[in-house]
């Protein structure tokens, strides 16, 4: 089978290499693996940024979706020919609660042809999608539900969504199957239209408007109930701004800075929640799997790029060119 390794976090540190196809272990499954997806986590792996002492080399990615072609001799909730994706943790779920060990960070990945995961690790897709569409899930998806779910977001409520990656755009489809009021913001003109298109209320150029976090406070007549975080010390003074009163802040990550100064007067006279969000849990996944199937919601893909560009792809994820996700053809 062909895979991709990473082997040091210098420009040049993934290799491809060949060996032969797995066999599984007690407990443990193995798939033909289809598609794969990218998340930003991703270049930060291969850079060293995100743990610069994860055991190397190491298959990368999260995300995955494929067919079960072999299952350990205890295995029974998995049968080949079953079609699943992978799970993000492995190790959190309803019994365990301490995750420690994430698929393609702390464990091996699916840039692979064949992929081998615990069983816990590994869940039955949406049937009506894709293979590349089910592949989008794992990281993106399930934190988008995973920040929805902790704001209680219902019918009725404002969400902002900062940028138009893997997971503003999950958010943003998951949050118009709720019927909640969607403003986004991006760069670019092109984008924005494009979100409207998928069913934004409103938008926001940050570039025209760099008091966005107070236009969002307007167009939500009062502030939002929900900020999804991805920017952290350059973003999250106007993520304030566009809090309503006991309003929520799902923090994801911080793309353009870990340091933020606070003020905490701001924070308390608003009654802020703040939630640190790390994907989900296996049953966050399993909850999410059941919306998407309720109101068949299928992912946006920005584009499909063959297992050969995938090295290139990660490398340009800081470029933020896409709108939704990039996929990894692996099937062909």
């Amino acid at each position: 089978m062909k895979l991709i390794e990473l082997h040091n976090f210098d420009d040049d540190g993934f290799q491809q290499a060949e060996r032969g196809t797995p066999t599984p272990c007690i407990g443990e499954v193995v798939i033909k693996v289809h598609a794969a997806s990218l998340n930003f986590r991703d270049f930060m792996i291969a850079k060293g940024l995100y743990n610069p002492n994860i055991e190397l080399p190491l298959v990368p990615l999260s995300d995955g979706a494929g067919e079960v072609v072999a299952v350990g001799n205890d295995v029974t909730e998995f049968s080949v020919g079953d079609r699943v994706t992978s799970v993000f943790w492995q190790d959190w779920n309803a019994n365990n609660k301490n995750r420690m060990i994430s698929t393609g960070s702390d464990a091996a990945g699916v840039l692979s042809e064949f992929a081998v995961l615990p069983k816990e690790a590994v869940l039955p897709m949406p049937d009506y999608m894709s293979y590349q569409e089910a592949s989008t899930i794992p990281c993106a998806a399930v934190t988008a539900w995973a920040c929805i779910k902790a704001a209680n977001i219902g019918s009725g409520d404002s969400v902002l969504l900062l940028g138009t990656g893997g997971v503003s755009i999950h958010a943003l489809q998951i949050l118009k199957a709720l019927q909640a009021n969607v403003i986004i913001t991006s760069s670019s003109n092109e984008k924005l239209q494009r979100a409207i298109e998928l069913g934004a209320d409103q938008t926001i150029n940050y570039n025209e408007n760099p008091e966005w976090g107070n236009e969002a406070f307007a167009l939500s007549n009062g502030g939002v109930d929900l900020v999804i975080e991805i920017g952290g010390e350059s973003t999250f003074p106007q993520t304030l701004n566009a809090l309503k009163i006991g309003g929520h802040i799902s923090v994801i990550g911080a793309l353009g800075g870990f340091n933020v100064q606070l003020n905490l007067l701001e924070m308390v006279f608003k009654n802020v929640n703040v939630h640190g969000i790390t994907v989900g849990s296996r049953e966050d996944h399993m909850e999410l799997n059941q919306f998407l199937e309720q109101h068949e919601i299928h992912p946006i893909i920005d584009k499909t790029v063959s297992m050969d560009q995938a090295i290139n792809e990660i490398y340009s994820m800081p470029s933020g060119a896409h709108l939704g996700k990039i996929v990894i053809d692996i099937s062909n």
